[in-house]
C-alpha cells in the first residue's frame, strides 16, 4: 500500500509466519474447551451472504454445547449484534483489516487474546483467504483449524504456502460452485457432513408499505462506480416521468458524489440521506422501499435479503461470484451488464483508465438500459 511503512509490515509478517508455530507448542500444555471461533472480516456484502449460516452451525449436533465467537469487521458490527447476537457468545471486531498489516503491536496483543481463548475449533470460511486472516487462525493454535484450500487472489503465493500449514483441514471447492453464498453452503455442508437447507440470504425485519426509490451511487472502489453523470441523467428521467419519492444514500465516502448530484437536481426533488443513516436503520430503510438502484455494493445484497426489488449496475471483475445471483434464488437483484471478453479478471483491469475514471465494463452499461429496467417498477 502506497505511503505505508514497510518496516512495520515486515514485523507483522514475521509475527504471522513465526508466532503460530510457537503458540502451537505452548498449546500442547492446555486442555480443550468447547469453544468455536468464526473468522469473517470481509465487507458488509460478504457478511450478508454469510451470516445465515451461523445459526445453522450453532444448531448442529456437531457443535452442540459450544460457545461460538465471531471475529468480524466493525463495518457490519451493528448488523451482527442486532441480528446474530443470539448465536454468538462473544464478538471480536477489527477495523480496516488491511491496515492491521502496519500495526504489529496491535497484532501481537490480538494474538495473545486469541490464544488465551483456548478455542477447540476455528473456521475460516472465506474462499479467497488473506494473509491477515490466516494469521488470526494460526494465533489461536486451536486443535482444529478449518478453511478452504482457496486461491491467491488476495494473498502472495509464497505466504500462502506457509499459512496452509496453519490449517488442520482445507476443503477443495468444486469448480462449478462460483457464487459466494453457494461456496459458504458447500463449506458448511463439508464441515457438518450433512445437507444444509437454506436457499438464499435473508434478514428478518418488519416491513410496511414499500414506497420510494433509493439510489446508491457509490462503490467501495471508485473505478467500479457507474459515472456520476449517468446517475444524474437517470434521476432526471425518473423525476420527469413519475412522482415517486427518490432518496440518495450511502456512507461517508459517498458524500462527494451525493453532493454533485444534489447540486444539479431541482430543489426538493430528491432527499439526501448520504452519511446520515447508520447501517441498522439503512436495512430498515431498504426493507421499506419499493426499489433500490445501485452499483455492486452491499445495498444490493441487503435488498435481496429483505425482499426489496433491486437493480444492480454490474461490472465484470467478479462476475457470477457476488452477482448476478443464480436463477434459482428468490428475490434476486436485476443485474445490468455488458459482457466483455476480459470478464472474471478479479478487477485486474487490462485497460488504462484515469485515476478517477470508471472501469470500461461498468461504463459500458448505458443509461437507456438502466432506464428501461427502472420503468418496469414505476
Amino acid at each position: 500500500m502506497p505511503g505505508k511503512n514497510r518496516n512495520l509490515f515486515r514485523i507483522t509478517r514475521f509475527l504471522i509466519l513465526k508466532l503460530p508455530g510457537l503458540l502451537k507448542l505452548l498449546a500442547k500444555f492446555r486442555g480443550n474447551r468447547p469453544r468455536l471461533l468464526i473468522i469473517k472480516t470481509d465487507a458488509i456484502g460478504d457478511y450478508i451472504l454469510f451470516r445465515n449460516f451461523i445459526g445453522i452451525i450453532a444448531a448442529s449436533e456437531k457443535f452442540k454445547g459450544y460457545q461460538i465467537d465471531l471475529l468480524g469487521n466493525t463495518l457490519w458490527q451493528d448488523i451482527a449484534q442486532e441480528h446474530d447476537g443470539e448465536f454468538v457468545g462473544e464478538f471480536i471486531f477489527v477495523a480496516a483489516p488491511d491496515d492491521l498489516y502496519y500495526t504489529p503491536f496491535h497484532i501481537f496483543k490480538l494474538s495473545v487474546k486469541l490464544f488465551r481463548k483456548n478455542y477447540h475449533t476455528v473456521l475460516q470460511p472465506t474462499f479467497s483467504r488473506t494473509f491477515i486472516n490466516d494469521g488470526f487462525a494460526g494465533f489461536t493454535a486451536a486443535k482444529n483449524i478449518i478453511g478452504f484450500q482457496g486461491d491467491t487472489e488476495r494473498m502472495n503465493a509464497v505466504h500462502k504456502s506457509t499459512t496452509d500449514s496453519f490449517y488442520t483441514q482445507r476443503f477443495t471447492l468444486p469448480e462449478n460452485i462460483t457464487f459466494e453464498f453457494d461456496r459458504t453452503r458447500f463449506f458448511v455442508e463439508q464441515l457438518l457432513k450433512q445437507p444444509v437447507d437454506i436457499d438464499r440470504p435473508f434478514i428478518n425485519i418488519e416491513t410496511g408499505n414499500r414506497k420510494g426509490i433509493i439510489i446508491f451511487p457509490g462503490a467501495g472502489v471508485l473505478k467500479r462506480r457507474w459515472e456520476a453523470e449517468k446517475f444524474l441523467s437517470l434521476i432526471k428521467l425518473i423525476i420527469g416521468r413519475s412522482e415517486v419519492q427518490i432518496s440518495i444514500a450511502g456512507g461517508a465516502a459517498e458524500v462527494e458524489i451525493a453532493g454533485y448530484l444534489m447540486e444539479r437536481l431541482p430543489a426538493g426533488a430528491v432527499s439526501n440521506l448520504t452519511g446520515k443513516t447508520p447501517l441498522k436503520q439503512l436495512i430498515e430503510l431498504i426493507g421499506n422501499s419499493a426499489l433500490i438502484i445501485s452499483n455492486e455494493t452491499s445495498a444490493v445484497h441487503i435488498a435481496a435479503a429483505v425482499k426489496t426489488p433491486a437493480i444492480c449496475i454490474l461490472g465484470g471483475g467478479h462476475h457470477e461470484r457476488f452477482a448476478p445471483y443464480p436463477l434459482s434464488f428468490k428475490y434476486s437483484p436485476v443485474c445490468l451488464f455488458e459482457q466483455m471478453d476480459c470478464y472474471h479478471c478479479n478487477w485486474n483491469c487490462i485497460y488504462n483508465t484515469p485515476e478517477n475514471g470508471t472501469f470500461p465494463c461498468v461504463a459500458g452499461v448505458s443509461i437507456e438500459k438502466v432506464w428501461n429496467a427502472v420503468q418496469l417498477y414505476l
